[in-house]
């Protein structure tokens, strides 16, 4: 019991450090300097980091670049409101990590079991491009959200960048991880670490011109799933949360 205490007490304290982060001056004056859009106008922008959100007990862990302009960022829940969250929580609904096909605001009652969503870069960044400097200085609240995934077993890379962060992860841990090459679909399995997976990123470019498709992302999900095989672990969705509560 008070082992379990100590871990949500440390998720919390992690929350509070990436939303009240400052290290990259560039990233503070783009998030704090963003229109809002006609369509969401009276609406209260978040305009600061966005930390993960879903289960912190779960298997999987999805990776994505960085949040949205108008969506994390805006919604303060990262893959929330835009249309890569649509298509993404679409798919994790069909698939069973999520207990709706919709994330469009933090009280709109997702939940998500056995998985956990985060973002290699924790704000949004001008043209969705962080610097390498902005990928290092955000480096050590993936690795801490990583570290409080103690069932962790599989990392979903969604795009090459959220690829390319993983494997620093690795890395920085010592691990011996060659030169894995990023592709929809591939599969990357390293000793005594969780899998890599990886897809193309939900983004508008990708999904509206056909690149990725439900079905090419559900496939991916699906393998996820088949090598996990069924958990001892899950007994109801989203019991350690790191994000923001409704």
């Amino acid at each position: 019991m008070n082992r379990r205490v100590r871990q949500s007490a440390s998720a919390v304290e992690l929350r509070e450090k990436i939303t009240n982060c400052r290290r990259c001056p560039r990233l503070v004056e783009y998030r704090e300097g963003i229109k809002p859009r006609a369509s969401y106008a009276g609406q209260t922008y978040w305009r600061k980091p966005v930390p993960g959100f879903g289960d912190l007990d779960g298997r999987v862990l999805l990776l994505g670049l960085a949040p949205a302009t108008q969506g994390g960022a805006r919604t303060g829940r990262i893959f929330t409101g835009d249309a890569s969250s649509r298509f993404l929580v679409a798919a994790l609904h069909s698939a069973g990590f999520a207990n709706q096909p919709k994330s469009e605001s933090v009280e709109d009652g997702l939940l998500y079991t056995d998985c956990y969503l985060t973002a290699a870069v924790k704000c949004a960044p001008p043209g969705d491009k962080p610097t390498g400097d902005e990928f290092a200085n955000c480096s050590s609240y993936l690795d801490a959200e990583i570290t409080l995934m103690r069932n962790l077993t599989a990392v979903l890379a969604l795009g090459s960048m959220a690829f390319r962060a993983y494997v620093v992860h690795l890395k920085g841990k010592g691990v011996s991880v060659g030169r894995p090459v990023f592709s929809h679909g591939g599969i990357h399995r390293f000793p005594e670490c969780p899998t890599l997976y990886s897809s193309y990123h939900p983004s508008p470019r990708n999904t509206n011109t056909g690149k990725l498709t439900q079905t090419m992302l559900l496939e991916v999900l699906a393998r996820i799933k088949r090598d996990l095989g069924p958990s001892e672990h899950i007994s109801g969705p989203h019991r350690r949360p790191l994000g923001p509560v409704a």
